[in-house]
């Protein structure tokens, strides 16, 4: 990303933070709400009710409807090009198992086996970053866009557990960015490896260690 881009995104970001805030600042649409147990959007007067759905509406869909836009179109550009370089690899690949004629027939199922990885990996990856947006963050807006027809009854404890499942993303984005990676993967299972390892072996060697340690400090008696 140029640093244009990056100018304007950033720029959009704090403009759409300070638009809406201010907006539902000045109308008094910024309370506690019971339904979800935090300070939310909230409006408890029934003249301005029309003008606090538009603006609900609008406020979601230029949040999380254009957020979901932007992910799903930056990571199938990402995407692209990933297969573009999987198809260059995948080509050199068959190239030198052509080259190679002696070679093992499990060394060339090997290699094609992680052609089809190499492929699948990237689309296991980008459908994961997205799945867990939308997981996250679907069930509040929706409960939120359903909560503007007072006819629909809501469950209490569906609005907190959906508000603490959009707090959730934050919480969650390390873990899935991290374990996705393999190399993450096998440091944290080398990891655990050795501390369990260096316990086990603690455990087994502690009695005769210390009854070693005993008789070897242990001073005779004269008799």
């Amino acid at each position: 990303m140029r640093h244009r881009d990056a100018a304007l995104v950033l720029g959009y970001t704090w403009v759409h933070s300070i638009s809406f805030s201010t907006v539902a600042i000045c109308l008094s649409w910024v309370g506690y709400h019971r339904l979800y147990a935090s300070c939310t959007l909230s409006s408890a007067r029934a003249s301005n009710r029309t003008q606090f759905v538009v603006f609900t509406v609008f406020f979601h869909a230029f949040t999380f409807l254009l957020s979901f836009v932007v992910l799903c179109v930056t990571y199938l550009k990402v995407l692209q090009v990933a297969r573009f370089h999987c198809r260059r690899i995948d080509v050199i690949t068959m190239q030198t198992l052509v080259l190679l004629v002696d070679i093992h027939p499990s060394v060339r199922q090997r290699c094609l086996e992680e052609q089809r990885r190499r492929r699948q990996r990237a689309t296991r990856k980008i459908s994961t970053f997205i799945g867990t947006f939308m997981l996250c963050f679907a069930p509040y807006v929706i409960t939120r866009i359903v909560q503007l027809f007072p006819a629909v009854p809501i469950n209490p404890h569906w609005g907190i557990a959906s508000r603490c499942l959009a707090y959730s993303k934050a919480a969650c984005d390390p873990f899935v960015y991290s374990l996705l990676r393999h190399q993450y993967r096998k440091t944290c299972s080398d990891i655990i490896n050795r501390v369990l390892k260096k316990q086990s072996s603690q455990n087994a060697s502690g009695p005769g260690q210390r009854q070693h340690q005993h008789q070897g400090n242990s001073i005779p008696s004269a008799e």
